[in-house]
């Protein structure tokens, strides 16, 4: 095999596609799983609980969501993620004229 001749570097930005018609889906809970090699995100859509669901809840201890999108990510990727979201958060932050959210609000 002939030696190739190496490339310069290329410096790009990747930016999302919106000209796809991929609709938003909404999600208000994320359960985070991992195996050696990804991790995956999956997104939930929590609704009001019913009398009969909180019976259950308090009897099984198990609230079940339908998951709206299930995300696998490679674990190199997670680094990243987490900071942007960090950042993405600072911004939302210093533009709320008041705690929108407490710092005390679990995590999930």
């Amino acid at each position: 095999m002939a030696d190739q001749p190496e490339r310069p570097p290329i410096n790009f930005t990747i930016v999302p596609d919106d000209t796809a018609d991929q609709a938003r889906t909404y999600a208000n809970f994320c359960a985070i799983s991992h195996t050696p090699f990804d991790f995956t995100l999956s997104f939930c859509e929590v609704m009001p609980l019913t009398d009969e669901q909180v019976r259950n809840a308090e009897q099984n201890h198990v609230v079940k969501a339908p998951v709206r999108a299930r995300v696998a990510v490679p674990i190199q990727f997670i680094p990243n993620l987490i900071a942007a979201l960090q950042e993405h958060l600072q911004v939302f932050s210093d533009g709320q004229s008041g705690p929108a959210w407490s710092a005390k609000d679990p995590v999930h």
